[in-house]
């Protein structure tokens, strides 16, 4: 079945949309739960409005909801299989297990729905979905369409009290005598927030560096460092969520590159380089140097590979360009972030040589980090200090998603 849905997905002609209104949802993968109401025909109008801003939408229907719309529309609407019973696959862990999904929408919820997920009752597909998330802790947004009379039925209004503060609601517009589900617009809104959508960072052009360089020794042989590049990926995740167009020059690091943007690969500090100037042709509003570019690169690398029957070699190195400081000369008025990498030094050893970059390359923020003993550690965590002149904030020891979130936010504060 998995290979069924791969090839839906691949071709289906419903996919020509995706992205088509913006890339702030790349990569996330939501899952539309469509409760038995009469309002269940705006679901086709909020997964394809999702999917217009990347998103893949998969649909689980109730029986109720069948009756009312085939859920071949869904599957033309979505192109993914539409879940109307769990089988053997076990949909229901597939879609709302731990990290399987990034949200999960009710739309439209009915009083009945939400009574089974406050008092664990699951025995339709929906309500067994929501009963796997909800225990995931994958988010769920809940959209409650019913007529006033239910909505102000004391058990309802005591199954939303207790849920509340554990899941996110749409509130209903109260209209003829019903609480009517939202508007898929607001719907959307609401999920864009939710994924760090920003007014401030919406259509900016930002050109990023991100991972290691390697440098040939010969054709075999290369020199290089440890960098993942996850940093630099997490924080082109974190623009393009917030709706900004995002060109990432891109060095071989481990981690995949985010979608939604345009990744340009590159091997060398040179290919690097040159890849930045000639994207730089363009006019870009933000230009972010999280790459690990090497400093310094082999003066005569061999066209051959060198036999290892030698005892001894010697390897001259010679100065790689320094691509940030550059920037400012192509492009003047661009807002320009670097980051400094420092190993086993003191805080303000560490504010000193960001200060010194600052001012060599007339950046406008450095993001300086120690990558040294403890660091290495546990590489997925660290603490960044945002140095701009007159100012410096840390991050604290977090994550590198947060350290990624925290960054965005400081550049974003820098924008306003």
């Amino acid at each position: 079945m998995a290979d069924k849905k791969k090839t839906i997905k691949k071709d289906h002609p419903s996919l020509d949309i995706v992205s088509s209104s913006g890339v702030e949802l790349s990569g996330k993968k939501i899952v539309l739960c469509v409760a038995g109401s009469v309002a269940a025909y705006k679901a086709i109008e909020l997964a394809r409005m999702l999917m217009r801003h990347g998103a893949d939408v998969t649909c689980v229907a109730t029986s109720a909801v069948t009756k009312l719309i085939q859920p071949e529309y869904f599957k033309w609407a979505t192109g993914n299989e539409v879940i109307t019973k769990l089988t053997g696959e076990l949909e229901h862990i597939r879609l709302a297990d731990y990290n399987q999904s990034d949200m999960v929408i009710v739309y439209p919820a009915t009083a009945n729905t939400l009574g089974k997920l406050a008092n664990g009752i699951d025995d339709t597909p929906v309500s067994t979905v929501l009963t796997v998330a909800f225990g995931s802790k994958i988010p769920i947004l809940m959209c409650l369409a019913m007529h006033a009379s239910m909505y102000e039925n004391s058990a309802v209004k005591k199954n939303i009290d207790f849920l509340k503060n554990k899941i996110n609601f749409a509130k209903p517009q109260m209209i003829e005598g019903k609480a009517k589900a939202s508007e898929p617009e607001d719907v959307l809104d609401y999920v864009l927030k939710k994924f760090g959508s920003s007014a401030v960072l919406k259509n900016k052009k930002i050109l990023m560096t991100a991972g290691p360089t390697i440098e040939y020794i010969d054709p075999v042989r290369v020199i290089t460092n440890q960098s993942s590049g996850k940093t630099g990926v997490l924080l082109a995740s974190e623009f393009i969520s917030a709706g900004a167009k995002v060109t990432l020059v891109y060095g071989p690091g481990v981690e995949k590159p985010p979608r939604g943007a345009k990744v340009i690969n590159v091997s060398t500090s040179r290919e690097m380089f040159d890849a930045v100037k000639l994207e730089m042709k363009k006019k870009f509003d933000i230009v972010i140097m999280a790459a690990a570019a090497a400093d310094y690169t082999p003066e005569n690398p061999s066209r051959k590979k060198i036999k290892s029957t030698q005892k001894k070699i010697k390897i001259s190195l010679k100065k790689a360009p320094k691509i940030i400081d550059q920037v400012k000369k192509i492009q003047k008025n661009v807002l320009l972030i670097g980051f400094k990498a420092e190993a086993n030094i003191s805080k303000t050893e560490l504010v000193k040589a960001a200060q010194r970059k600052l001012k060599e390359s007339n950046a406008d923020m450095i993001i300086a980090n120690d990558i040294g003993s403890k660091y290495q550690k546990n590489i997925n965590k660290n603490e960044v200090l945002v140095i701009d002149p007159g100012k410096v904030r840390s991050s604290g020891w977090k994550n590198k998603e947060k350290i990624a979130n925290f960054i965005r936010k400081e550049i974003e504060d820098k924008l306003k």
